[in-house]
């Protein structure tokens, strides 16, 4: 009698037991699923070869002046050049066509603050809108060209920062 009232027991609290054991282990596949897919998300980004920091030196009647282009992945882009700063949009269209390296790049500064520059001079560009030809050296050089001839470039740019 005594065996088979401990037979009840165990066969009552053990049941139990598995059902709880059942319910968090359960419980915690859900969690670890759930934490698996948050960390294994991968997120591609894709954004313009020309976003990042660019360096241009020139050279003045006074010293040698680095005039900086950061195009930002908003198609944001801020210049300093000297005292100048100047803030605007940019749109870059790389070339569709895999025989050009040509690329096209339009400037639009929206607020200059109307300082001397690298090249000594003083200029209020608020408001000027440019259209450059993007002429590819290597992935840290590049130059900006006026017309789509390529020999009528006029700056050379060398990344600073990606």
């Amino acid at each position: 009698m005594k065996r088979i009232a401990l037979l009840m027991l165990i066969n009552l609290y053990g049941s139990t037991i598995y059902a709880e054991t059942t319910k968090s282990s359960e419980v915690q596949q859900k969690t670890g699923a759930a934490q698996a897919i948050s960390e294994n998300t991968i997120r591609i980004q894709t954004r313009p070869e020309i976003v990042g920091l660019w360096g241009m030196g020139i050279q003045n009647k006074k010293n040698k002046c680095t005039e900086y282009y950061n195009f930002k992945s908003n198609s944001n882009v801020v210049i300093k050049s000297g005292e100048e700063w100047s803030t605007g949009v940019y749109d870059y269209q790389p070339t569709p066509d895999p025989d050009s390296d040509l690329s096209a790049l339009t400037l639009q500064v929206q607020y200059d603050n109307n300082q001397v520059d690298c090249s000594g001079t003083q200029e209020d560009q608020s408001g000027e809108v440019t259209q450059y030809f993007v002429k590819w050296k290597n992935d840290r050089t590049l130059s900006l060209c006026s017309s789509e001839n390529s020999e009528q470039c006029f700056a050379t740019l060398q990344r600073v920062l990606p």
